[in-house]
């Protein structure tokens, strides 16, 4: 991660806009009012949200379980001068990130109102619906650098399909969106028809860290603090790969492109030497998965690169990142949270110019097809 509050753009740095532009695959908008997105709700799911709120798959009661001390996890200079939280104001997001980073494309990525984690599945089916046409009406209409994402709960299948096959009619939105925290493990059955019909339309997977699937997100409970939270995404994640593999997602679906965002990419070698040992010693009982599991994750994922964990010394990064492989990173910023990475200053080990090509810019330009 990268502290920029105190490192602001130098009108030097500006010449970086004719060598590389940037495609950041995580900026996170919020809703500056509940008014913005009420006008996208039926009248119903309206006084619903007012009488009753969110019910959450959740064990914390009027928190969550991110600090205080960073409300809404975010930079302390992302606050916007109009008011409204964190990435609420474009103007300010333009003037703050977009322009002088000289973001070329901006994927959305919606937290609000914590879409993925309703109880009551048909509120979160309609509050999926009017964040997808928000993003439309409030962010890529405004501004074509903005790129929409498909919220598509997976929990109830049925209510993911509609709304996937609502918004491809659009034809503007260039992922469909799921959570790694389900009730179940990503790789089941039952989420395979949101995955057939991801791959039939040509739009990726996109995997973001986050929600509350009603399960502890470690294998022992709920964490005490907020550094185990934080650290659990990184659990979540390589569960949610060996899942996917495993259970024979890429197999069955060939030409699926699955994006994990969020999730960093440093567990990414031990996860898939651990799967390759189990599978030499355990290969019958999955004998649906005609190739190894390394071969799989090296031609079927693609990972954000924030949070890059940090080693001491570059070479073990640069040792990281060719055992993953450059073709499969796609850089991230995570805007405007606090732990935001920089792209100026995000990577400690000096990149080939190749390298930095495929990560901040060709990759995500391949997968999203811009």
């Amino acid at each position: 991660m990268s502290d920029v509050i105190d490192r602001p753009i130098l009108a030097e740095e500006e010449a970086a806009r004719s060598r590389l532009r940037i495609i950041d695959c995580d900026v996170h908008p919020s809703i500056h009012a509940h008014a913005d997105i009420e006008q996208f709700l039926p009248k119903r799911w309206q006084q619903h949200l007012r009488t009753y709120g969110s019910h959450l798959r959740t064990p914390y009661i009027g928190t969550t379980p991110y600090p205080r001390s960073s409300p809404l996890i975010a930079r302390r200079d992302a606050w916007p001068p109009t008011g409204g939280p964190p990435g609420s104001d474009l103007d300010f997001m333009r003037k703050q990130h977009l322009d002088p980073l000289d973001i070329e494309y901006g994927i959305l990525q919606v937290l609000d109102l914590f879409i993925f984690s309703q109880q009551n599945l048909e509120f979160g089916a309609a509050i999926q619906r009017a964040i997808n046409d928000w993003q439309l009406a409030f962010w890529s209409d405004r501004d074509p650098r903005l790129k929409a994402s498909i919220l598509a709960g997976q929990d109830d299948t049925e209510f993911a399909i509609a709304e996937i096959e609502r918004c491809a009619k659009i034809g503007r939105y260039v992922q469909i969106n799921v959570c790694p925290r389900a009730n179940e493990p990503l790789g089941r059955r039952r989420y395979w028809p949101i995955y057939a019909r991801a791959q039939e339309l040509g739009l990726p997977l996109g995997i973001h860290v986050g929600g509350y699937g009603g399960h502890a997100p470690t294998g022992g409970g709920w964490p005490s603090y907020y550094v185990e939270e934080h650290q659990s995404n990184a659990h979540t994640m390589a569960a949610q790969l060996t899942s996917l593999v495993l259970e024979g997602v890429p197999e069955r679906f060939p030409n699926l492109k699955i994006v994990f965002i969020e999730g960093g990419f440093g567990w990414i070698p031990s996860a898939t030497w651990r799967m390759e040992r189990h599978f030499e010693a355990f290969r019958d009982e999955v004998p649906h998965l005609k190739r190894r599991p390394s071969e799989y994750v090296k031609e079927h994922f693609w990972f954000t690169t924030q949070p890059i964990d940090e080693p001491d010394e570059g070479r073990h990064l640069r040792s990281l990142i060719e055992w993953v492989g450059a073709d499969r990173l796609l850089f991230s910023s995570d805007y405007p949270h606090w732990d935001f990475d920089d792209p100026r200053y995000a990577f400690k080990t000096p990149l080939t110019e190749a390298e930095r090509r495929k990560i901040f810019n060709g990759n995500a330009r391949a997968v999203y097809k811009f």
